[in-house]
């Protein structure tokens, strides 16, 4: 892996038609050299994702770790709490002075529907209950005091990154070149922190566009009127609340340092890594990157058992222990810019526009 490097050509495992394998080559062949002459910053990958061949040989060797995989119970009664917790935060501080007020939207607010970001994550692997519509309702609920609709757009898009991770055009999570190309010194790389909220959620409209569902429709729909109901009770200065806390939570902020911890190239030849450090208790563990990614099915509350089952596969990667840290050296690190992502191509256009088509993996 290298920024710009030649990429082998991908082998074709299945099927037994070895001429039409053979025939697919070259097309997929001459799109990737394409792609990474038009992008060559970024680094390009020759081979797949890395944790599904990991998870596999993990499980031969500790097939215990099935016991944790499924639902957390709690994840509903958290969501509960700190949505209502969000709510009381409103009314108490309905009259605070400017200045109180500014803070807690930022340390309070910012950090309550970060994690309700998280919240979301979470039951976007139908981790929260029994049944995929359980999940998406909860997830909505979830959704509520952000103020901005975004839980049924986010699982679309978030179920691809994973299945896709680094696939160029489908995994929306990479920047963009534009980004790449504008925020090079540490004052834009800052400036692009703290409108990560702005780019998390127009970038897929811009490379990898989907008709909305009927599901995208009913979480707008819940949020316009959720909006509408707290202007009504605590007025304009309590809809910004909640809508400024989730720009300040994702933007320019340490729970936001998982944005760029996850999947920023920091090591050259690894592409996930994992933060073991207290703020994971606000996250749903969401630190826990590696194992998230090679157990997708096991929910945040038992990511550290699969660490601490299997050490021998974590424990020796290179990972963080400080969010804010992370931030640091993203702005003040001249190697380090939205260039700093892993891109591989094992899709063909026509591929990418049949799945597309379908609209995605999820609707």
């Amino acid at each position: 892996m290298g920024k710009g490097g030649c990429v082998p050509p991908a082998t074709d495992g299945g099927g037994s038609d070895g001429i039409a394998a053979d025939a697919g080559v070259p097309v997929l062949e001459k799109e990737r050299e394409e792609r990474k002459r038009a992008e060559p910053k970024f680094y390009w990958a020759d081979d797949e994702e890395p944790h599904r061949r990991r998870k596999q040989e993990i499980l031969q060797k500790h097939p215990d770790l099935k016991k944790y995989m499924g639902i957390d119970p709690t994840t509903k009664f958290k969501v509960a709490f700190w949505v209502v917790f969000q709510l009381l935060s409103l009314h108490l501080l309905e009259d605070a002075p400017w200045h109180t007020w500014l803070f807690c939207c930022y340390s309070l607010s910012g950090s309550i529907n970060h994690m309700m970001t998280l919240a979301m994550h979470e039951l976007s692997h139908n981790l929260g209950a029994g049944g995929v519509t359980t999940n998406r309702i909860l997830a909505i609920f979830a959704n509520l005091p952000m103020g901005i609709p975004a839980a049924m757009s986010f699982k679309r898009y978030h179920m691809e990154h994973h299945k896709f991770q680094g696939e160029d055009v489908v995994d929306c999570d990479i920047p963009t070149e534009v980004e790449g190309w504008f925020f090079h010194s540490a004052p834009r790389k800052a400036l692009w922190c703290f409108l990560q909220p702005l780019f998390y959620s127009l970038r897929p409209l811009a490379v990898n566009p989907k008709q909305p569902t009927r599901w995208e429709y009913v979480n707008i729909l819940c949020i316009v009127v959720f909006d509408v109901t707290i202007a009504r009770f605590w007025g304009a200065r309590g809809l910004l609340y909640l809508v400024l806390g989730t720009l300040f939570g994702m933007g320019l902020h340490p729970v936001a340092g998982h944005f760029i911890a996850e999947h920023y190239v920091m090591n050259d030849g690894q592409e996930t890594y994992s933060y073991y450090g207290p703020l994971n208790w606000l996250t749903f563990n969401v630190g826990y990157h590696n194992e998230h990614h090679d157990f997708a099915n096991v929910s945040g509350r038992h990511l550290p058992d699969v660490r601490r089952i299997a050490p021998e596969y974590y424990d020796a990667l290179p990972h963080y222990h400080s969010w804010v840290k992370v931030i640091w050296d993203y702005i003040v690190d001249d190697g380090i810019s939205p260039y700093s992502r892993v891109k591989r191509v094992t899709l063909e256009r026509r591929e990418v526009e049949d799945l597309r088509a379908r609209g995605g993996l999820v609707k």
